[in-house]
This record gives C-alpha cells, sequence and structure tokens, in this order.
C-alpha cells in the first residue's frame, strides 16, 4: 500500500495573490495535486486565466476578486469560499508590490502603498483566514511569500527588504501563535524570480550584481516553486513543520550567510 504525501485532496486552499506570475504557478500546482483552488485577486481577468489553468490539469478552481489590503473584502471572501467548498485548509499570500527608489527618495507616500501589499495583506489574510482555521479546530497550513531581499542588503529595494524582513518576523510570531491549534505558518524565501513587480527594475548591471551572488548563476523559473508549496501546504508531508522559512534561491543563501 503505497503513501502520496502530497496528495492535497479534500482541501481548499485560498491563494491571495493567486493571479500574479508566481502565485499563479503555486496555485496551478496545488490544484493539480488536489485542493479546491481560490485564486484571489484584483484583476479577474488575470484571475480567470489562472483558474482555466487550474483547470487545465484537472483541478477546481474559482476565481474571487478582492483588494488584498481589505479587511472587508477579505472577509467576504473567506464567506464566500466558505459558501463554495464549506472549509479553508490553506491560505497562501502573495500580494507584492516593489519599487527601486534611492533612499534619500522615497517619500512616505510610497512607503505606505509597499508596505500596504506587502506586509498589511499578510497580516490582514491572517487574522482573518488564520481566525477561521484556529477556531475551525481542524489545523492548517499558512504560507507567506517572503524574499531573499529581506536579508542581506543588496538588492538597492529599501521598502521592499524591510517589508519582507517584517513578513519573515511575522511567519515565525504567528507559528508561535497557532501551534496550539495545528496550524502551521511557514514562509517560502524565493531568490530572484523575473515578475510582473521587478522586471522594470532590473537593469543589466543589476542582473549581473544577482548572479554573481547566485551560484546555479540564473533566475528561477516560476515553476521552480510549486515543490515547495505543495510541500508545506500538505498535512501529511510537512505535519511536524512550522516557522520555517524554506529557501528556493539557487544558492542565494549560501553565498551570503
Amino acid at each position: 500500500m503505497s503513501m502520496n504525501l502530497f496528495d492535497l485532496t479534500g482541501k481548499t486552499a485560498v491563494i491571495i495573490g493567486g493571479n500574479s506570475t508566481l502565485g499563479g504557478a503555486m496555485a496551478v500546482a496545488l490544484g493539480g495535486h488536489g485542493a479546491d483552488v481560490a485564486v484571489v485577486g484584483r484583476n479577474e481577468e488575470k484571475s480567470e486565466a489562472v483558474v482555466k489553468r487550474i483547470q487545465e490539469v484537472g483541478g477546481k478552481a474559482k476565481s474571487f476578486s478582492a483588494d488584498a489590503t481589505s479587511a472587508d473584502d477579505l472577509q467576504r471572501v473567506l464567506s464566500e469560499v466558505l459558501a463554495w467548498t464549506g472549509r479553508c485548509d490553506v491560505l497562501m499570500n502573495c500580494p507584492g508590490k516593489n519599487s527601486a527608489t534611492p533612499f534619500f527618495e522615497i517619500t512616505m507616500e510610497e512607503w505606505d502603498s509597499i508596505m500596504e501589499v506587502n506586509l498589511k495583506s499578510v497580516v490582514l489574510a491572517c487574522q482573518v483566514f488564520g481566525k477561521h482555521m484556529v477556531e475551525n479546530g481542524e489545523g492548517g497550513s499558512i504560507i507567506n511569500i517572503s524574499s531573499v531581499s529581506a536579508e542581506p542588503p543588496l538588492s538597492r529595494v529599501f521598502t521592499y527588504s524591510a517589508s519582507k524582513a517584517a513578513v519573515n518576523n511575522v511567519t515565525k510570531f504567528l507559528a508561535r501563535e497557532f501551534a496550539p491549534a495545528r496550524v502551521r505558518v511557514n514562509a517560502i524565501i524565493p531568490g530572484f524570480f523575473p515578475a510582473e513587480q521587478n522586471r522594470k527594475i532590473l537593469s543589466p548591471e543589476r542582473v549581473q550584481a544577482i548572479l554573481g551572488h547566485t551560484p546555479m548563476n540564473r533566475f528561477g523559473e516560476a515553476e521552480e516553486l510549486q515543490g515547495a508549496a505543495v510541500y508545506l501546504a500538505s498535512d501529511k508531508a510537512s505535519s511536524f513543520v512550522t516557522g520555517s522559512l524554506l529557501r528556493v534561491d539557487g544558492g542565494y543563501g549560501a553565498m551570503t550567510i
């Protein structure tokens, strides 16, 4: 008798920012392993495109429209997801906003905007969906998306880096807070993956600097995050894993210890 550690059949996964490049790839992976996937984002056209990709691999999915920085929107999505499948087992927080504005030129408007998308959205989603998981009593998995930029000050994206460092801290704090309810809280730390939010700030010089700190000497592909996402979503494969920051970075962390 074989056991599939990565079978997510019967689980419902809510992917905030699931219509993004990286979020979409991970949403497809969870759907392909049996989870019912709620793709949450502001751009309904992009969300529907991800839903279609999930359906093409045999998964079940539905799009939900929300502003990730609105507690009211997230509370509504929770209600809609519960009306759809009756449960919420996995929450993945993928919203992201970036900027390479030089430090002395950063306005507080830009600071607040990036912090709202990258940090406030995570806290709000953990309050709304995390509370449901804790009170439901069936455990669950929360997966936050951090960044290698949270650690060494090498990427010249000051506000983004500060927000992701805070996400790491929030992840560890909530892992301890939610552990008695068997709700695991972990983060994936991607290396450099070309995506909509960072393509415009990657100059040839920055590309060379980044690759110089990446032993595998290349950027990641979105699909290379799928295994980590499925692993952390599975209460069979990662049942005793919480408070962890799982690196998927081509060796970047090994160069900056």
